[in-house]
């Protein structure tokens, strides 16, 4: 929300800065960024204003695990590590 803040700041000063220059095509780039930090900061502020959404646990799997299976195998259960080949170059 601070970087809006921020950009709504620069780009309101810019506009203001570059239409007493007399450089309208900079001023109307402002105006732009600034109805862009303005929708940024309405649309931060509405997702505050919500709250936090329900975020299930670490007992919730994702999806179904496929086959009916657990998604892990317990370290018992697991083939033992074999080291890979050894390639010999001539």
């Amino acid at each position: 929300m601070w970087l809006s803040v921020w950009g709504l700041g620069w780009a309101i000063f810019g506009m203001a800065a570059f239409a007493l220059v007399g450089r309208p095509g900079w001023a109307a780039a402002c105006g732009v960024l600034w109805v862009v930090a303005t929708i940024d900061m309405t649309m931060i502020l509405r997702h505050i204003r919500q709250g936090p959404h329900y975020q299930p646990g670490r007992d919730v799997p994702p999806y179904a695990p496929p086959d009916g299976r657990p998604p892990y195998r317990p370290a018992r259960s697991r083939p033992p590590y074999r080291f890979p080949p050894q390639h010999r170059h001539p």
